[in-house]
């Protein structure tokens, strides 16, 4: 029986074209992320279970968490978020770190969900995290940098919004509504889910869960435009920082139990893939979940996959070429006395591939073109005694005759 070709469900293979578009997001990412003074940290891929039960939310423990007891019997689960790992590294060096302290990181995470456009079990995920702002000067910062990550990558204001609101502002609305505390968060997590479903489907659910009085009262506080003052202190410093496209929302809630007052979202305002892209906002209690005094922190993640389809669906996606520049294709017997021209082209910094292979030229020119790279350099006897080599352009079929430090020139003329 032959093995299967396909990754687990819901997994993907990055072949490099893949791994290219993924290292070109997260390239500017990076970029913008530390030109705002972040730093970036890992943490472990596993973590003990009770870390995320704490305070991650039941949905995530126990519908999509990977957890499993490990040959030690401890109970442990692989990393659905970053959040909770990144306030246990704070707390374990809450005495010694410097604040504000700016932290990102960039890497795998897995939660066991239904596959779906935008939605896969395995997938990668930036988060930016600040510790030791307690006022909105934090959250406008971290919401900056949600901003400045889209411009960066080619985005208008036109193309997403960022939607904001104040749990704190809305926890006392809802009781001043008469919906009891032990009802609220249970309000959360179906307005979080809100913009997946239509507005009837919407409205019953709601009615089932509150009553059709308390039901009423919360659609008519959800379509209100009027931002509490924290919210409206924070659009004003957004606006007056160059930020666009940022909007008082009062169904933005998220649907994680950590968060503690500003909360954010960003959706695309494409049609055809109108979705929350990613989020964040303040929790300023996880830190202190583990012994230590309390850490103010506010932080967002975005994911390659909603990241992807929205640089897709608006045609931000630039074609992306290989890493690799050029190709050395051997003509003849010359393996050996080709290592000195090809290492001083690396020494230059030309990234290089040879084919070392006893194939006809053909099939090796057609390997170079179907690889990707942009140019071939021939190298055989006549061109190591001539200490002249042709470099062929396989974009537009053009050849030249070169000396090595010529080659290294054009292809690398900065």
């Amino acid at each position: 029986m032959s093995l299967p070709t396909q990754p687990y469900k819901g997994a993907r293979d990055f072949y490099p074209q893949d791994k290219r578009v993924q290292k070109y997001m997260f390239a500017k990412i990076r970029h913008v992320a530390e030109a705002f003074g972040y730093q970036e940290y890992d943490a472990p891929l596993l973590e003990p279970l009770e870390l995320y039960q704490a305070k991650t939310g039941d949905e995530i423990v126990n519908e999509q968490t990977y957890a499993f007891r490990d040959r030690g019997g401890r109970q442990v689960a692989i990393r659905p978020e970053m959040t909770p790992s990144v306030s246990r590294m704070v707390a374990a060096r809450r005495q010694e770190l410097a604040y504000p302290l700016r932290l990102y990181n960039i890497g795998q995470r897995m939660r066991y969900e239904r596959p779906q456009r935008g939605r896969n079990r395995e997938f990668w995920q930036a988060d930016i995290d600040l510790f030791g702002v307690e006022g909105i000067e934090g959250d406008a910062e971290i919401i900056q940098i949600a901003s400045g990550i889209l411009r960066s990558l080619g985005a208008s204001p036109a193309m997403y919004r960022i939607n904001i609101n104040s749990r704190q502002s809305m926890v006392k609305s809802l009781q001043d509504m008469g919906i009891a505390e032990a009802e609220i968060k249970a309000a959360y997590k179906l307005i979080d889910k809100m913009p997946r479903m239509d507005e009837g489907q919407f409205d019953q659910l709601m009615a089932d869960q509150l009553g059709a009085e308390k039901a009423a009262k919360l659609q008519s506080f959800l379509k209100s435009d009027q931002p509490p003052e924290n919210v409206k202190r924070l659009l004003d410093l957004l606006k007056s920082s160059g930020a666009e496209s940022v909007y008082y929302e009062p169904s933005a809630v998220r649907g994680i139990d950590y968060y503690t007052d500003i909360v954010f979202e960003v959706f695309d305002t494409d049609p055809e893939n109108a979705r929350s892209l990613f989020g964040g906002g303040r929790y300023d209690g996880l830190v202190g979940l583990f012994g230590v005094e309390p850490v103010a922190t506010v932080g967002f993640a975005v994911g390659d996959v909603t990241l992807q389809n929205f640089l897709e669906s608006h045609n931000l996606l630039p074609k992306q070429e290989s890493d690799t520049e050029a190709s050395v294709i051997l003509v003849g017997d010359v393996y050996a006395q080709s290592q000195e021209p090809i290492g001083r082209l690396r020494e230059a910094g030309v990234r290089i591939a040879v084919d070392p292979t006893d194939r006809k030229l053909d099939f090796k020119i057609k390997s170079a073109v179907k690889s990707g790279v942009r140019y071939a350099i021939f190298i055989g006897e006549k061109e190591l005694a001539a200490n002249q080599f042709t470099l062929r352009d396989l974009n537009s079929g053009e050849e030249k005759t070169l000396t090595i430090d010529q080659i290294a020139a054009a292809i690398r003329p900065n």
